[in-house]
């Protein structure tokens, strides 16, 4: 457990009254914030909350329209992200901001490089106060690796490493755990022990209510750019965060309807190469089959290899199975499947784990988004029907609640909750029935979490089949008719949804004996 700072601890950061318009939307008004040195303090809400706009201003990234931060007592101005820094402020993201052909310490010293004299590094120097730091933090990394060679999770490491070289009063962590294994998690909050002991104040974004309760001191709720409450996290409890951040009871974390399973979607058979090994599963209309494992157990590469993102080769992909050459069972008729073009024709959606790379055109609208898998369904003699387009992806906004100013509005200004619903609209539109979800959660809040189960029933309900991916464990419980266990490549374990449960299936993950 974290230690508990002391509860009369002065205010070491204080943010007033703060607010920013942005064109279409104002995406804080009058917003407030106050942490305490040494503690851990939980900042949670929707996506669009503010929660975002918010640590950029702190960051100094962007600049408030109105309202002042205080530090320490005193009234300071963030004009720049260095301005920040100097000040103690540092902020990790999501998106690392390493060099990654640079050593560690290289990354840890960036900017500030230690000279024997004008013009020449010291290299020894900055390779002993590199490792003074990561020593401090208590992790074995060496200095001279490049950054490319090291984990996630070291990576990370080198960010607070490189923080705390800036003499951090204040590190804020954005989603720290979002890919990272249980492990690494362990990790990362011992880390975060050892930071706060020593007086920093962490700011932690997390949409995990797990890690809410887990190393939290004090959790400030937002929603709609808004202020809604500062709690004790003893004092709170996880119902009550969620009603505070939606403005709605969400009864159920994981709202799964069971419906009677219906004809055969897809059948995979013997599924072999590109890291996996004699792969076969079916799945069916009207049930989600959760797939679960570790982290590098082979869950992305199964679905990318089932809607053509990796195409098979001699050397990659190899089918033993009767299929042959025809390498899927398509709603009972064998099909090849080698790039994602083939999988929308064979009416095959897949929302990628990584939403903003993968699955989005980030400068195009949300309409051009929506519309992107059928537009010839939406062209009449080769013009592409402005109004039907429209009007599509209205209807869209409206039913899965995307919260945008208006169809034409770009999708790199919506949050990411909200992306994610736009790429659901897009196979949604697309009428794909076969639907591969990888990790469709992450990153989301608990109240955008529900909207998302609720339209997998909706969609199951309708005769979909769904076949989701999550890290989430609590999340394949929940939502799924049957759970695929993953491990080294292989199906280690299949569990039907009545005789899952967290032990079996980490056991099967872990290849630990039943």
């Amino acid at each position: 457990m974290i230690q508990t700072p002391e509860p009369v601890a002065p205010p070491v950061l204080q943010m007033r009254g703060i607010s920013k318009r942005y064109p279409g939307a104002r995406a804080l008004i009058d917003a407030s914030l106050e942490v305490r040195r040494g503690e851990v303090h939980i900042v949670v809400g929707e996506n669009g909350a503010g929660k975002s706009t918010l640590m950029k201003i702190l960051s100094g990234a962007v600049t408030a329209d109105a309202g002042e931060i205080v530090l320490d007592g005193n009234r300071v101005e963030l004009d720049s992200p260095l301005r920040a820094r100097t000040l103690g402020i540092s902020t990790i993201y999501q998106e690392l901001s390493l060099v990654p052909h640079m050593s560690v310490a290289e990354n840890i010293f960036l900017g500030k490089t230690p000279t024997r004299w004008p013009g020449i590094v010291d290299r020894r120097r900055m390779r002993q106060e590199a490792r003074r730091i990561l020593d401090s933090l208590g992790v074995s990394i060496d200095g001279d690796a490049p950054v490319r060679s090291l984990r996630l999770a070291q990576q990370q490491m080198v960010e607070v490493a490189r923080a705390l070289s800036d003499n951090a009063r204040i590190l804020v962590m954005d989603e720290p755990t979002s890919a990272l294994s249980q492990r690494e998690v362990e990790q990362l909050f011992a880390t975060i022990t050892r930071v706060t002991s020593n007086g920093v104040a962490v700011i932690y974004i997390s949409h995990r209510m797990d890690e809410v309760f887990r190393i939290g001191h004090r959790v400030t709720i937002l929603r709609d750019g808004r202020h809604v409450a500062t709690r004790d996290i003893e004092d709170v409890t996880a119902a009550e965060l969620v009603r505070l951040m939606a403005d709605r009871e969400v009864a159920d974390h994981y709202p799964r309807r069971r419906h009677v399973r219906g004809d055969e979607l897809l059948r995979v058979d013997r599924l072999d190469g590109g890291g996996l090994k004699e792969i076969s599963f079916v799945l069916h209309r009207g049930e989600i089959l959760g797939i679960a494992g570790l982290v590098g157990a082979g869950r992305t590469r199964l679905a990318r290899a089932i809607v053509g993102a990796d195409p098979p080769s001699r050397s990659a992909l190899r089918w033993t199975s009767p299929v042959g050459e025809r390498r899927f069972v398509v709603r009972g008729s064998r099909r090849s499947i080698d790039s994602p073009a083939d999988a929308v024709r064979a009416g095959i959606g897949f929302l990628p784990e990584d939403r903003k790379q993968q699955g989005l055109v980030l400068p195009l609208s949300v309409e051009r988004n929506i519309s992107i898998s059928h537009l010839s369904a939406l062209a009449r003699f080769g013009v592409l029907d402005g109004a039907k387009e429209r009007g599509e992806a209205d209807s869209a906004i409206r039913s899965l609640r995307i919260r945008t100013p208006g169809s034409e509005q770009r999708v790199l200004n919506l949050s990411g909750g909200n992306q994610q619903k736009v790429v659901l609209a897009k196979w949604l539109a697309a009428h794909a029935d076969i639907l591969i979800f990888d990790e469709p959660t992450r990153g989301i809040d608990v109240a955008a979490r529900q909207d998302i189960y609720l339209l997998m029933n909706q969609l199951v309900e309708n005769g979909a089949g769904i076949i989701m991916i999550s890290s989430d464990l609590p999340e394949v419980l929940g939502m799924s008719d049957r759970i695929l266990v993953m491990r080294g490549g292989r199906v280690t374990r299949e569990l039907a949804a009545h005789e899952a449960t967290d032990a079996a299936v980490l056991q099967a993950a872990l290849g630990v004996p039943a």
